[in-house]
């Protein structure tokens, strides 16, 4: 007893010094063991950093404030890294230009936000945002309730940054202007029209297989283009699954076990000292059938009537069709053997009503802006009633009376309902009426003015569920063969895809892939894997296994690392080879296209006729043949002199030779102010985007995201 009472008092010290070296074993996986929490840095921009511990807590109470919207925390990360490097260029911009935000900017845009502006408590006595009455409240939090202060010193925050970057950049657009030449060109590319003659030889008539590229023409592409050629650091993996599906024997046994309940049992009576026999499934009395689902089915007992076209498309006519008391199945369905009688069949199963929802105070939670009593609430329902029964349209007194804002601008239609999907009073109404009948009905949220649209048949089925799932057979199985695979892959890391072959194992690749990645192509999600993939001790040729969401395992290899910096010529030919593949054609197909005149070279090239392109503009320069949008032929069609042949025009979809036949270039406007407003809400509407591109790919930004997430 001595004992155990000494290990009751030290059981708090030990829990204490267990969490302590957990923690130290987790931080020190990932930091160097002289760093601390708080000088942890996710990254920094031009010197700057973006403190973890300050980073994190953005991150919890996102994710906290998010609850379960299914956005992933990852994604959380990304938008909070842009908002946080996006603040800091903009303090340093504000800081190199000497501008501040003062506090009637912060006041003002505070006024703008509803949650505050139309607050009682910060309005003077004529319902204006009071800044004073909102300043006393401040220093009064900041007094009696420190943490909370805390909390709007960070909303506070985002509003200088909303204030700041909305200053910086109506700077920048006070300077977009533009010209009047500007609206002059935009005109005449928009209304200046020529008629042309062509002909045009596409890329496509020379197959790529015939056209080489050397690794030197690849690299001296990627020397003269380097900024199109930076690349991140990224891995490719290769990988084979294992998930954890039901195998044929599982779902055999489903069968056998649905197929089980239709045959009498015997059970012991404790009460009569006997066996009973209980009937099964087909012969059970209807008003036991609920219970005996509920008893062997993973989905409960469905009491609704549904018409044919809600059963399931490839066992509808059947399941229709049985006769009441008959069953059907084992049949699968959305991942589930089911085994379904019928109990019965109706006319009225399903219902489609409009109705005209007439409410009074009270009556419609949430909603303040009705005023109006039960007893006018009724006599309005009475109106419109006697209004519809006189001939009026029922669609457009409803758009214009009904209170239920869900569905009064499409006059009210409820759709298709089953019996017991509305409110009693509604319902019984409802599959009591004929097709066209019109009634008034009371319910707890006001006055409906009921229209029957139309009803169809309905048939309540008793159906029991069991959800295909491997046995546990099945998923020892599965992890045992994954983890022969996983130690025969390991033993032999070289061998990996014949190794997956023999295990009748498919081997996937997986390229490209970057620090932050958490989908993978051919996987889905599985953040843990490419964390692995970048870790330090990571090595090339590396195999480790993971977990799988839905069940089952991945067994991933790292196949290479790519580093940071330029591409190199294998990397840089998927996206080069192309490019120059289409250079050399231009070039093979412009040397075909010579000749005085058209139709000479027409007959040269094999074409068959001289192609017409008539009214052809600048803003949408389409020829007539179907060759597409051929910019580069505008370009040469508004500068050539009538009637003269061009030299070959390497276009986006093959090479050409024009000559225009016609030009109408349209008369010069005293006044270009629409096509210059137009330009200029162009670049207005670019102009955040391409400000913070151009700040960010001139700063110096470090990122280390992936070592934290």
């Amino acid at each position: 007893m001595a004992v155990l009472e000494q290990i009751r008092k030290r059981t708090i010290f030990l829990i204490l010094v267990i969490g302590l070296a957990l923690f130290a074993f987790v931080i020190s996986g990932i930091f160097s063991r002289t760093q601390t929490p708080d000088q942890l840095v996710v990254g920094e921009v031009n010197g700057e950093k973006i403190p973890y511990l300050e980073f994190s807590t953005q991150v919890e109470n996102t994710l906290r404030n998010m609850g379960a919207s299914g956005i992933s925390q990852n994604y959380i990360v990304n938008a909070l890294w842009q908002q946080n490097v996006q603040s800091k260029i903009i303090d340093q911009q504000f800081e190199k230009l000497g501008i501040s935000i003062g506090k009637e900017q912060i006041i003002a845009l505070i006024a703008q936000i509803p949650s505050y502006a139309n607050n009682p408590q910060f309005q003077d006595e004529k319902g204006a945002f009071d800044p004073n009455k909102f300043g006393a409240f401040i220093a009064e939090l900041k007094q009696l309730n420190p943490s909370t202060y805390q909390q709007w010193l960070k909303e506070e925050k985002s509003y200088v940054d909303a204030a700041k970057r909305e200053t910086y950049l109506s700077l920048i657009r006070a300077g977009l202007g533009v010209t009047f030449r500007e609206g002059e060109a935009a005109y005449h590319q928009e209304a200046d029209r020529v008629n042309l003659r062509y002909v045009g030889l596409p890329y496509t008539s020379i197959t790529d297989s015939s056209v080489k590229i050397s690794d030197q023409e690849i690299q001296d592409y990627v020397r003269k283009h380097p900024k199109e050629f930076k690349q991140e650091e990224m891995r490719n993996i290769q990988f084979v699954l294992a998930p954890e599906v039901a195998s044929a024997a599982d779902k055999k046994a489903l069968e056998e076990s649905l197929l089980a309940l239709n045959k009498p049992r015997v059970i012991y009576n404790a009460q009569t000292g006997q066996n009973d026999t209980l009937p099964g499934f087909a012969q059970l009395p209807a008003k036991k059938v609920p219970d005996f689902v509920n008893e062997n089915s993973d989905t409960p007992f469905d009491s609704l009537y549904v018409s044919k076209d809600k059963l399931p498309a490839s066992v509808a006519d059947m399941l229709y069709n049985l006769p009441v008391g008959e069953l059907y199945g084992p049949y699968e369905d959305a991942g589930a053997y089911k085994y379904s009688r019928m109990l019965s069949k109706i006319p009225n199963g399903e219902a489609r009503a409009s109705h005209i929802l007439i409410a009074y105070q009270g009556s419609l939670p949430g909603n303040s802006a009705i005023t109006r009593t039960k007893e006018e609430a009724k006599a309005k329902a009475e109106s419109v009633l006697a209004q519809v029964k006189a001939g009026g349209d029922f669609t457009t007194l409803a758009q214009t009376n009904s209170d239920d804002s869900s569905n009064a601008s499409n006059g009210g239609d409820l759709d298709f309902f089953s019996r017991g999907m509305m409110v009693p009073a509604f319902n019984d109404y409802v599959f009591s009426a004929k097709v066209g009948d019109i009634g008034l009905v009371e319910t707890n949220f006001g006055f409906h003015i009921v229209k029957i649209t139309d009803l169809k048949e309905g048939v309540q089925l008793a159906t029991i569920t069991r959800n295909i799932e491997p046995s546990a057979a099945t998923r020892a199985e599965i992890l045992t063969k994954a983890t022969t695979f996983e130690a025969d892959a390991l033993k032999n890391p070289k061998q990996f895809a014949e190794i997956a072959a023999k295990e009748q194992l498919s081997v996937l690749p997986a390229n490209n892939l970057e620090a932050l990645y958490e989908d993978i192509p051919g996987l889905g999600n599985n953040r843990a894997l490419v964390k692995w993939a970048f870790q330090d001790d990571t090595k090339v040729g590396a195999i480790s296994r993971f977990d799988l969401k839905e069940g089952g395992y991945v067994i991933a290899q790292l196949t290479k690392k790519i580093d940071k910096g330029t591409a190199s010529v294998q990397e840089a030919r998927p996206r080069v080879e192309p490019i120059l593949i289409k250079e050399k054609k231009a070039q093979m197909l412009s040397e075909k296209l010579k000749g005085n005149n058209l139709e000479q070279i027409a007959q040269a090239v094999g074409a068959s006729q001289v192609q017409l392109s008539e009214n052809f503009s600048a803003r949408n320069p389409y020829l007539s043949g179907g060759e597409g949008s051929e910019g580069a032929v505008a370009g040469a069609a508004f500068a050539l002199p009538l009637n003269k042949v061009s030299q070959p025009i390497v276009g986006d979809n093959g090479v050409y030779v024009i000559e225009v036949i016609k030009q109408e270039i349209a008369p010069n406007l005293n006044n270009y102010s629409s096509f210059m407003n137009t330009l200029r809400n162009q670049k207005l509407s670019r102009a955040s985007q391409d400000l913070f591109s151009a700040l960010e790919e001139t700063a110096e930004i470090k990122d280390n995201r992936s070592k934290f997430y």
